[in-house]
């Protein structure tokens, strides 16, 4: 039975110290899609209405969720996992009530608007999963918890777990880890392609029998995401774009993630030494969203080759504009919509500013500069009414011109900040 705590165990802190930070290696914990709650409707962690807290980080991201493992103790032994069997790490483990009263502790003091919980193999994938259910179970029936959780799911444990699983939370994922069947198969000798990936199947059919039927009960309704490492293998970006374009159609996946990956204590030599760039992370989740919402294919983001890598100097629209300088200058004012989504610079909703803005009036220059646009960027491939950008696109050193002062330096992502 919950009780909320009065004061502080120590012993409990010392858990959540350790299983918050050997959770911070995941990074597929984002709320996106989940279903507007209203606290007046009864029950807690609603999204609208009363007690709503987002917490945010200086560069802007939430961070409302408590992220946790249930353990980091683990019988697998994955090469590149902190929490591996092998590891030398403190070891903890909370009981299915702790995480509970945890939850509704934060919540209640406005800390958090939900849940990530995954864990570590403890005894069998089964009893693993048996756990986490359990948890999010009792959040939702026995004490009314309405807001958001996302169950990190074992995918060798049963098909009805999974489904269970399901009914009670909002997300879950299942980390495909590695971009390569071979890298997984030596690197997480414990784990098969194919069970991840038959595991997803079946998450995909429940998911879309569950929106196809409007009197069938919810299952995940903000669908299943996965998470995959990169620098750990010799994996290109092609090849993991191309894993991740594959996984989006095969599966419905709502967000792949990608995670950089961190040397750990006491490596495999089969593990790099270093982690590759940080931004080489962050131009794949640039490139992703190109593919998913802007109309690109593989190959023209990265093409085949023997050097089938982003460029980490450009992000990856520019990068194939300056290899395509004939489909430039694109009309602002007449170009159709697709057009305008490859114009470096403009996102989505500029672009819709754009088109809608010039149906009762030709754009000009000065009107771009009001929307707020990389001017620099943009001179080069677009014609308003009162400009063209001449020879501009002709120019050998038209790359050194677009690209931003301080070069790679200046588009670094934010190193990934510790949630707790």
């Amino acid at each position: 039975m919950y009780r909320r705590m009065s004061a502080p165990d120590p012993a409990l802190l010392r858990k959540l110290e350790i299983l918050a930070d050997a959770a911070k290696y995941d990074a597929s914990c984002a709320s996106s899609a989940a279903p507007k709650r209203d606290s007046r409707k009864g029950g807690l962690g609603s999204t609208e209405g009363m007690g709503i807290c987002h917490a945010y980080t200086p560069d802007g991201r939430c961070v409302s969720l408590l992220k946790i493992l249930l353990t980091n103790a683990c019988i697998f032994d994955c090469a590149y996992c902190i929490s591996r069997a092998s590891s030398n790490v403190p070891r903890a483990r909370f009981t299915v009530e702790e995480v509970v009263g945890l939850t509704l502790d934060f919540y209640r003091r406005n800390f958090i608007e939900g849940l990530f919980l995954s864990s570590g193999i403890i005894r069998s994938p089964d009893y693993t999963m048996e756990q986490l259910v359990r948890v999010a179970k009792s959040l939702r029936l026995d004490h009314g918890f309405k807001g958001y959780i996302h169950l990190k799911t074992i995918p060798d444990a049963s098909p009805e777990l999974l489904a269970e699983a399901g009914l009670h939370a909002d997300r879950l994922s299942i980390n495909i880890e590695l971009p390569q069947e071979a890298s997984l198969k030596a690197l997480a000798p414990e784990k098969d392609f194919a069970d991840i990936r038959k595991a997803m199947a079946g998450l995909r059919v429940r998911i879309d029998e569950a929106k196809a039927e409007k009197r069938a009960p919810r299952f995940s309704p903000s669908g299943q995401s996965t998470q995959m490492m990169v620098g750990a293998d010799g994996a290109d970006d092609r090849t993991i774009l191309g894993t991740a374009t594959n996984l989006y159609g095969s599966y419905g996946l709502r967000r792949v993630y990608y995670s950089a990956y961190s040397p750990i204590p006491d490596a495999s030599k089969a593990l790099p030494p270093a982690a590759p760039p940080l931004i080489r992370e962050h131009r794949l989740y640039q490139s992703d969203w190109l593919l998913r919402f802007y109309g690109f294919a593989l190959d023209e983001i990265v093409p085949a080759g023997p050097d089938a890598m982003l460029d980490l100097e450009a992000d990856p629209k520019l990068s194939w504009a300056l290899r395509n300088r004939a489909f430039f200058p694109v009309d602002v004012n007449r170009a159709p919509r697709e057009a305008l989504l490859r114009v470096p610079g403009l996102g989505v909703k500029t672009v819709d500013r754009i088109i809608a803005s010039r149906r009762h009036a030709a754009l000009r220059w000065d009107d771009l500069a009001r929307l707020r646009v990389p001017l620099r960027k943009l001179r080069p491939f677009l014609v308003t009414a009162d400009a063209t950008p001449g020879a501009l696109l002709d120019r050998a050193d038209l790359r050194r011109l677009v690209l931003p002062a301080g070069g790679m330096a200046a588009q670094a992502a934010p190193r990934q900040m510790s949630l707790l």
